[in-house]
């Protein structure tokens, strides 16, 4: 008997329920927002000591099922997968729920919590139940060898995702995945230490010609090292040229290959070539110019065609009865299409006819090093997401961070107004980092830097001026080795406040400050940078995940300072602050127990908060705090070390 009986599907439902899964970022993530999600949540809560309890002491070691029919095989497929998230989420998968949840229905399966249980016998298990499996996860299940992978990889033919990361991965597996995945888009083997850049070859080539075209996400960072670093490059460059359809590839030599390629620099990859059985790079080069080629041409025709019917239509039009106002706004329409129409001919056939390189579809790269980033930005003109890792660039010591972030803003200006993600890793100041941030663009969504050195609130404030856009900011930087010789903003001069930047779309803000494990809290060393706190959480009105990690100054003013005062920054939205946070961490800050207990009274939809490290909170405060948080309406789970 079904446990839940659910009308039948119609257009008009199906409307609605989309509807409510856009809008579902303003709902509390905790809390259910239908019966059947209560009823999933007990589910979930009682799997261990009812369901699972029953089946570990009857059954699972005493026979082996190749179906079970029960209760959850007769769940709504949205209410099942409900479920395995559920458990994923919480930590509640175990052996025996894997062995009851395991249905022919079962579409997507991630075990990334629960890759400890991962081995041979629940591959087997998945292996014969799941064969219709879009999307599996096995990161980190290193129980399992590659001879198992095989098998079990060698009956998904329907796979559109596949996460290998961390595991016993190599080569072999790989073939399997090009010959019974056709269907495969996305592939992550990062940390796959058993797997060599040569080892993805055959995702574009192999003897007979396998080419898996649809391949659009390759995920191998930091996985095993060729022979030799050219090996590697070479690899890189023959994943470009042989997957036309790539839009996101995260390797080391990225940078190195796009350089390759643009500098048509093949001779150096035959010896590769010979010795893996490949093509050689430069009739890779050819073909894939060739087919550029053709593709334009296709364009070109397709665009005269549409052009020719165009003045066609006007003719015919003209021919016709008396035109009136309305019917000349139509005809001037018609030019104005047609003319643009034109326009793009003409830049496509001065595409063709001066085309001497090869371009990709990337759009995300990772992996990349400071001065391949001009080769980068002209073999993978529409790049959205970008990696740097700066770092590269000094391992001579003598190398001058000021020149290096010089060189930066050069290299970003190249993707100026383009670029939606960037992500940097740079041992330098903050304030040397602004001007390739402005050449970036003010268009980024989310911003990641790492290694930075702070120097000062002024450059922290230009960061925010820079990035308006950012609805997600992440920021590792080393504190002040010294106080800083600035003075404290007074906090209650409201049109110094009001002056200042905000990020007003921002959702997640991570601050994580470096702290010696040899000291138990950070030095308080930078007051002003209570300002840029009180900007950047004052004016993000719908941010949802905070993290402060270490400050190096009281959080009590600054908290205080949000919450309570009417000021806002330039740009704000006229809302309450931090009316949408649902996750917090304090980590390692000087916070008092009166300023959380104001912090969980306001944000009533936190719903995790983490304290661990905060030296002037005591057992007796937590165990407080929790006694209140019991009386709340929403949930909240308190972590404190």
């Amino acid at each position: 008997m079904p446990l839940f009986r659910q009308l039948e599907p119609t257009p008009e439902r199906e409307h609605q329920r989309k509807n409510k899964r856009k809008n579902e970022w303003t709902e509390d993530e905790d809390e259910p927002s239908t019966l059947i999600g209560l009823c999933l949540q007990s589910l979930a809560e009682n799997m261990k000591e009812m369901w699972a309890k029953d089946y570990t002491q009857k059954y699972m070691d005493q026979y082996f099922f190749r179906y079970i029919m029960g209760p959850f095989s007769s769940l709504l497929d949205e209410c099942y997968l409900c479920l395995l998230c559920i458990l994923s989420s919480r930590h509640l998968l175990t052996r025996a729920a894997l062995h009851l949840l395991l249905l022919p229905q079962l579409s997507s399966l991630s075990l990334t919590s629960a890759c400890s249980l991962v081995n041979a016998n629940l591959c087997s298990l998945i292996q014969i139940r799941c064969q219709n499996l879009q999307s599996l996860d096995l990161s980190g299940a290193q129980n399992i060898s590659a001879s198992v992978l095989c098998e079990l990889l060698g009956s998904q033919s329907h796979l559109r995702s596949l996460s290998l990361a961390g595991i016993l991965c190599d080569q072999r597996v790989i073939s399997v995945v090009c010959r019974q995945c056709p269907k495969l888009k996305h592939l992550d083997v990062s940390r796959c230490l058993h797997l060599t850049p040569a080892g993805l070859l055959p995702l574009s080539y192999q003897e007979p010609l396998v080419k898996n075209a649809n391949i659009s996400s390759l995920l191998a960072l930091d996985i095993g090292l060729a022979e030799n670093e050219r090996d590697a490059v070479a690899a890189v460059a023959f994943l470009l040229l042989s997957l036309p359809g790539l839009q996101r590839l995260a390797m080391e030599g990225l940078g190195q290959a796009c350089a390759l390629i643009q500098n048509k620099q093949f001779e150096v990859t035959e010896e590769f070539s010979s010795r893996e059985g490949v093509p050689l790079l430069k009739d890779m080069w050819a073909k894939r110019t060739q087919e550029d080629h053709l593709k334009d041409s296709s364009l070109l025709s397709t665009d005269r065609e549409e052009s020719f019917t165009l003045e066609g239509k006007i003719d015919e039009y003209l021919s016709e009865s008396q035109t009136d106002a309305s019917d000349s706004t139509d005809i001037n329409e018609w030019t104005r299409t047609s003319g643009e129409g034109c326009e793009k001919d003409g830049c496509r056939s001065r595409a063709c006819n001066g085309r001497d390189s090869v371009t990709t579809s990337l759009r995300d790269v990772q992996g990349l090093s400071l001065d391949t980033s001009e080769a980068v930005g002209k073999v993978c003109p529409e790049l959205r997401v970008l990696s740097l890792d700066c770092l590269q660039n000094n391992v001579d010591d003598n190398v001058d961070s000021f020149e290096q972030a010089a060189v930066l803003a050069r290299g970003l200006g190249t993707f100026s107004g383009q670029l939606s993600c960037l992500s940097l890793q740079f041992a330098g100041l903050l304030s040397e980092l602004v001007p390739a941030l402005k050449a970036a663009g003010s268009h980024l969504l989310s911003l990641t830097l790492e290694g930075i050195k702070a120097d000062g609130h002024i450059p922290f404030l230009e960061l925010i001026h820079a990035c308006p856009r950012l609805t997600s900011l992440t920021v590792h930087l080393d504190p002040p080795r010294n106080n800083l010789n600035e003075e404290e903003e007074e906090g209650e001069d409201e049109g110094l406040l009001s002056n200042l930047p905000c990020i007003p779309h921002l959702r997640s803000l991570t601050l994580n400050f470096s702290l010696d494990e040899r000291h138990l809290k950070p030095a308080l060393c930078w007051k002003s940078l209570k300002g840029v706190l009180w900007a950047l959480l004052r004016g993000a009105s719908l941010l949802q995940k905070l993290s402060l990690i270490a400050v190096p100054c009281r959080l009590d003013p600054v908290f205080k300072l949000v919450l309570n005062h009417r000021a806002k920054p330039l740009g704000a939205l006229d809302s309450a602050p931090l009316h949408c946070l649902r996750s917090a961490s304090l980590n390692r800050s000087d916070i008092s127990m009166e300023t959380v207990i104001h912090t969980v009274n306001t944000c009533r939809r936190l719903s995790h908060l983490d304290l661990s490290g905060c030296w002037a909170l005591t057992l007796s405060n937590i165990t407080k705090l929790q006694c209140k948080a019991k009386r709340r309406r929403h949930t909240l789970q308190i972590t404190w070390t």
